[in-house]
């Protein structure tokens, strides 16, 4: 233990004198130009929020972007037009998936302005990154997929991805560590051109006589295994 503290006392009388070292002049700066020093940060922001050091060879899932260069064979005269799509993500946000799938879920089916206009109130960290997300879709589908009007879209996929988990370590009382994790998430996003459609998870939802009604005629039509 005293070894390790001396050791830290050596680093800390050390660092003085590395930071304590007189300013050059101009003219030794132009005389020895390859002397001079730039403090970089060694933790540079990378996209999505992770170290580029970190994260060289990570890029995150690619298959959700391939649906985009997806060839679709003509259509007939009396066929109805396909709609236009789009396919966006964003890799390893710093954000628990957990938290995120509420928010993704928040906005599913909704119109690309609704959308907008709800997370505008969402006091949540991950609605940040999920309105940029959208916002990017929208613009790369009108100048890129050919759609006409960029409030003509609405959100027909949004979930979350499992990304990137970093293991730390958090000092307790008496000596003692925990173990921490720094969590991070892929958002995903879909847009499709048209009107969201008025019941997104049910097509036909029913009314409480209709479910009553529905579950007694269950329970009738039941048999029982073994009888006569």
């Amino acid at each position: 233990m005293y070894k390790v503290i001396r050791q830290m006392t050596q680093l800390k009388l050390q660092a003085p004198l590395l930071t304590s070292a007189p300013a050059a002049s101009a003219a030794n700066l132009l005389a020895f130009p390859q002397q001079t020093t730039t403090t970089q940060n060694v933790h540079t922001a990378a996209t999505g929020g992770l170290c580029a050091k970190w994260n060289k060879n990570n890029h995150g899932p690619r298959k959700w972007l391939e649906y985009n260069k997806t060839v679709h064979p003509p259509q007939e005269t009396n066929e109805e037009p396909r709609k236009a799509y789009l396919c966006h993500m964003r890799s390893n946000i710093k954000y628990s998936p957990d938290k995120m799938w509420y928010i993704a879920a928040f906005v599913r089916g909704m119109s690309v302005d609704e959308a907008l206009k709800q997370l505008n109130f969402v006091l949540k960290k991950g609605a940040t990154d999920v309105k940029e997300t959208i916002l990017e879709a929208q613009q790369m589908a009108v100048e890129r997929h050919n759609v006409e009007y960029k409030s003509n879209l609405w959100i027909a996929e949004s979930f979350v991805g499992k990304g990137r988990v970093f293991k730390g370590m958090r000092r307790h009382a008496r000596g003692r560590f925990g173990r921490v994790e720094y969590k991070h998430c892929h958002y995903f996003l879909r847009l499709e051109e048209g009107e969201p459609p008025q019941h997104y998870y049910m097509p036909e939802p029913q009314t409480p006589q209709q479910q009553y009604e529905h579950w007694v005629e269950q329970m009738r039509s039941r048999k029982v295994i073994n009888s006569l």
